[in-house]
């Protein structure tokens, strides 16, 4: 019997590809370029399974019209909301994720944000590279504590909870946070942290607040002008989550007026587009969606869509489905 067909729309890691390869006939995108929307429709028709990244758009167009070959699609990431998976569904289309083997390497880029913002990280190391620093003195460069400090968190899942870990624990940190269903309260205090009833409630008690909800209609503009002026004007935000939960926008007015005093940033609304207004302010860590960016996860990642699809295609349930 001929092996069922397969799309990677981005290279993967080698070792990924090749576990695909033994199992499946592959086809790679050897540019390594985000696809097109027409061009993933065009393989919803030609292949039995397309495994698309964060870069593809999978509205729900693409999945009108012909009929449709692909019977899954093997998501190479934890979030989901570049495909509309309502749509996928309504085709028969199974959809798949990677959730648990990023929670840590995330927890740790959001920690890196949260440091490097308050203490002017970035800052530093472009005046230094520009020949620029003049040496030690009393009042250069004066950043922010963080040792001590209360940080709020938005949605604690597995990376909340791991983030909150590092910042109770490492860095002494108060936490407080907010999750759409409530956490038992032994469980909570596990990680030093405590739940809060609002959103609002833990905007106004955070020096930093860091987001750590899914993306996607349900959760879009959550941090917007109004949730902006409800933080510490001292207060900064940290956002490894997803760029829709920010209205870029408001972030925007809300750092130029002083609404709030800085922001460490891995995601963006239209990536890989980032306001040239977000990247001419001093007080904004930006990084390049990092966030699970290290060797051994994006491994397990894709290891985890090889084992995905290979239960899809053997007739058993997919240890990761979403739809």
């Amino acid at each position: 019997m001929s092996r069922p067909t397969l799309l990677l729309t981005r290279r993967w890691p080698a070792a990924v590809e090749s576990a695909l390869s033994q199992r499946f006939d592959v086809q790679f995108n050897d540019e390594d370029r985000p696809m097109a929307v027409d061009a993933i429709a065009a393989a919803l028709r030609d292949y039995d399974a397309v495994l698309p990244t964060v870069s593809d758009k999978l509205p729900a167009s693409v999945f009108d019209g012909d009929p449709i070959r692909a019977m899954i699609l093997g998501n190479f990431g934890v979030g989901y909301n570049h495909i509309d998976v309502a749509a996928a569904k309504a085709r028969g289309i199974a959809v798949t994720n990677t959730p648990g083997v990023l929670t840590d390497c995330t927890a740790d880029i959001a920690m890196l944000l949260l440091l490097s913002v308050a203490r002017r990280g970035g800052e530093g190391e472009r005046q230094v590279r520009a020949g620029q620093w003049q040496g030690w003195c009393p009042m250069h460069m004066i950043g922010t504590k963080v040792t001590g400090k209360t940080v709020g968190i938005i949605g604690f899942g597995r990376i909340g909870k791991a983030f909150a870990r590092r910042c109770h624990f490492g860095f002494g940190m108060d936490v407080v946070f907010y999750n759409r269903s409530p956490i038992d309260p032994a469980e909570a205090a596990r990680y030093g942290a405590r739940q809060l009833p609002a959103v609002e409630d833990v905007l106004a008690a955070s020096d930093f607040v860091s987001l750590h909800c899914p993306g996607g209609a349900d959760n879009r503009h959550l941090m917007n002008a109004a949730r902006f002026a409800t933080m510490k004007s001292g207060a900064f935000l940290i956002n490894t989550a997803r760029g829709d939960v920010v209205d870029e926008a408001a972030l925007i007015s809300a750092l130029d007026q002083g609404v709030i005093r800085g922001a460490g940033l891995d995601v963006y609304e239209a990536e890989p587009h980032v306001p040239e207004k977000l990247r001419a302010m001093e007080n904004v860590v930006l990084l390049p969606h990092l966030g699970s960016a290290t060797e051994e996860t994006r491994t397990a990642m894709g290891m985890k869509v090889v084992d995905n699809v290979a239960a899809f295609f053997e007739g058993r349930e997919p240890p990761d489905r979403v739809a």
